[in-house]
């Protein structure tokens, strides 16, 4: 009974979160709301006794895109755009409450209640990491090296497109030269807008 709504909440909260990452026009709402899509698609392998990947994806996708996100800011002046307009502070104060409340909850059940078991229990002699190291390293070797492969030129890439930008190095001058600097780089945002 548990799984099956714990099943249903996460769903629901992966979906919209996923929608409005779709559906936003602000870089910083998509990238949040993918961000908290990503952790709510790790409460599935919580739920399916699989910790391990849980945390693999907490730890490597959610942190893939705080990295995405730390980029989308830096590139993009997107915060400008972000206008608020809350029209009743407390409601929403007490809803985002009510639902952080309701997701711990959901995550701390199966830890205090006893009689929860996984359909696909860890084997005996030895756990689910190795479970996870056995067919990673064996069935899907190559693949997994493809990726590793592919994700080290993307990186390599990105270092080579980042430094071609980069014409002028902040950290290296006098102070006077920043501040004239910065002006300049206003002037063109201004002109640009206009």
């Amino acid at each position: 009974m548990f799984e099956m709504v714990a099943f249903y909440i996460f769903s629901f909260l992966t979906i919209v979160m996923f929608l409005i990452t779709v559906m936003s026009k602000n870089v910083l709402y998509s990238l949040s709301s993918l961000a908290a899509g990503m952790i709510f698609i790790s409460a599935f392998f919580f739920l399916l006794d699989a910790d391990f990947l849980g945390v693999v994806q907490i730890v490597v996708y959610t942190g893939a895109v705080m990295a995405l996100y730390a980029f989308g800011m830096m590139f993009f002046d997107s915060i400008k755009d972000v206008k608020e307009s809350v029209i009743n502070p407390k409601i929403t104060f007490v809803l985002s409450g009510l639902i952080a409340l309701v997701i711990v909850a959901v995550f701390a059940a199966p830890i205090i209640a006893d009689n929860i078991s996984a359909y696909y229990p860890i084997h005996k002699e030895y756990g689910n990491i190795q479970d996870v190291g056995l067919v990673l390293f064996t069935k899907y070797l190559i693949p997994f090296e493809v990726a590793a492969v592919m994700l080290l030129v993307a990186m390599i890439g990105g270092i080579i497109l980042a430094g071609k930008k980069m014409d002028v190095s902040i950290t290296t001058m006098p102070e006077d030269e920043i501040d004239a600097y910065k002006h300049m780089i206003e002037e063109t945002k201004d002109k640009r807008w206009h």
